[in-house]
């Protein structure tokens, strides 16, 4: 492997240098390499035509969430990715900011790696003014209450099909990969990354027998908001991996699915999933 290219979150790597030295590294050892900066303007993160059609790999600096863009705004180049951890957990992150020349020497060397497929999520609103644009999304979509503390009414179905409503702060929609995320959090259950399903969890439901529901990859969810307060007009936040896109209000909908493109996340280490599942869960004790 010859051809990179880094994406650097200037928030995680003050003026660059970590950016700087492996892009330095990369040259004075034969390979080729550019870099730019996460720049977060109206939701773009970056100029995806500045990286060169024969990049073969993108390092990218930061954390998760960094990762998280970058695999949204490549999936439809096919551009295998791998992250830099500067930040604090990174359980996405393959690599960490000491270890990370000696990998970089790795894949200049030779091709001991594997390139895992993830599953992305598609999502897009039915709002008063109408459909919105699609998006994506790597680890999840949630729908939660916003403004008052007050329960939300959240009418789930499957493919048109009723499935159940939930009162609750709002609902979880998680790839496997987003699955030792939010969902998590929530109670949901931890799935293996490579997997291909879908995870509903209700964010603290208030009725006890309220669980995460696991579903076909295939599916198609929508949620639609039921209206609770007839005095409140009430609002709900969607968010994709945990930026906020939309607005909702009773009667309106939102529709999920799996994505037509998927993410490529490149895997230098053979832990198996077990393995780097416990290693990382250590690091919330």
């Amino acid at each position: 492997m010859k051809h990179f290219y880094i994406i650097a979150n200037p928030r995680r790597d003050k003026q660059l240098e970590l950016t700087k030295r492996i892009h330095k590294f990369i040259i004075n050892n034969g390979g080729v390499c550019g870099y730019q900066v996460n720049q977060e303007q109206e939701g773009v993160l970056f100029d995806t035509e500045q990286i060169p059609e024969e990049t073969e790999c993108i390092l990218v600096v930061g954390g998760d969430g960094t990762l998280l863009g970058a695999a949204r705004n490549m999936a439809e180049r096919s551009i295998p990715l791998i992250g830099v951890n500067t930040g604090h957990l990174g359980y996405l992150c393959e690599l960490e900011a000491d270890t990370v020349i000696q990998s970089v020497r790795r894949l200049l060397a030779e091709d001991d790696y594997v390139i895992e497929k993830r599953m992305l999520l598609s999502g897009f609103c039915m709002a008063r003014e109408g459909r919105t644009r699609e998006r994506t999304a790597l680890n999840d979509i949630v729908i939660h209450r916003s403004g008052r503390l007050q329960v939300v009414d959240l009418i789930i179905s499957v493919n048109g099909e009723y499935l159940n409503t939930y009162s609750a702060d709002g609902i979880i929609i998680a790839t496997p990969t987003g699955s030792t995320g939010y969902s998590m959090s929530a109670g949901g259950p931890i799935v293996d990354p490579k997997a291909s399903l879908l995870l509903v969890t209700p964010i603290s439901p208030h009725t006890l027998n309220a669980k995460s529901i696991v579903l076909g990859a295939e599916e198609e969810i929508t949620i639609e908001v039921a209206k609770r307060n007839e005095e409140v007009e009430e609002e709900l936040e969607v968010s994709f991996d945990g930026s906020h896109v939309e607005i909702l209000h009773p009667g309106e909908k939102i529709i999920v699915k799996k994505a037509k493109v998927c993410a490529r996340i490149l895997k230098l280490s053979r832990l198996s999933f077990l393995e780097r599942l416990r290693k990382k869960l250590q690091g919330y004790a």
